[in-house]
């Protein structure tokens, strides 16, 4: 099974249960950095960190593998007319993006290394990157998913030394990792 098939299985499951997706909680809790402008979200998914972007005044380019969650992410943003601009991509292969065009680009539960020297040309001077996933707490190392798939512990911090460190966790019982920074 592909890519694509998986996670269009899997968003169809969580449209059968779902009412409106919610943005991600630390996200939101850096509203007051967020003053609009171009925004990407990766591996955006069903659309909720979009949504909430879109009504900061951001200008939304959200990308995912899943047809099915770029497809019910553009019914919603016409129906809440938000300026969301959706599309099927897999990251995996290439981003089509020129660089220093965004002002924020959010990740969340989504890793490839590879990605994050992308990301870093792809934000403006000044602009904001956030980013929340799965990391080898030392609790669960070896447990669940792939250690592949998460994080080393401060592998963040460490990737992104050379910008404004505005938040950083490590929250061992939810097994992830976050990040808030502003490149200089």
């Amino acid at each position: 099974m592909n890519d694509q098939t998986r996670w269009n299985m899997k968003y169809n499951e969580r449209l059968q249960d779902l009412k409106l997706p919610h943005p991600n909680p630390r996200l939101q809790n850096a509203a007051t950095y967020l003053t609009g402008g171009k925004a990407l979200d990766l591996a955006c998914g069903l659309g909720a960190n979009s949504m909430f972007l879109a009504g900061l005044n951001y200008q939304v380019e959200a990308v995912d593998i899943s047809d099915i969650a770029v497809h019910y992410l553009r019914e919603l943003a016409v129906k809440k007319n938000l300026n969301i601009h959706a599309r099927v991509c897999d990251l995996t292969r290439e981003i089509i993006c020129e660089k220093n065009t965004f002002d924020l680009v959010v990740i969340t539960y989504y890793l490839d290394r590879l990605l994050l020297s992308t990301v870093k040309d792809l934000i403006k001077a000044k602009g904001y990157f956030f980013m929340e996933t799965y990391y080898q707490s030392l609790s669960t190392d070896g447990q669940g998913m792939s250690n592949q798939y998460k994080l080393q512990p401060k592998e963040l911090l460490r990737e992104f030394a050379d910008w404004t460190v505005i938040y950083f966790e490590e929250h061992e019982a939810e097994e992830r990792q976050t990040i808030f920074c502003q490149k200089r």
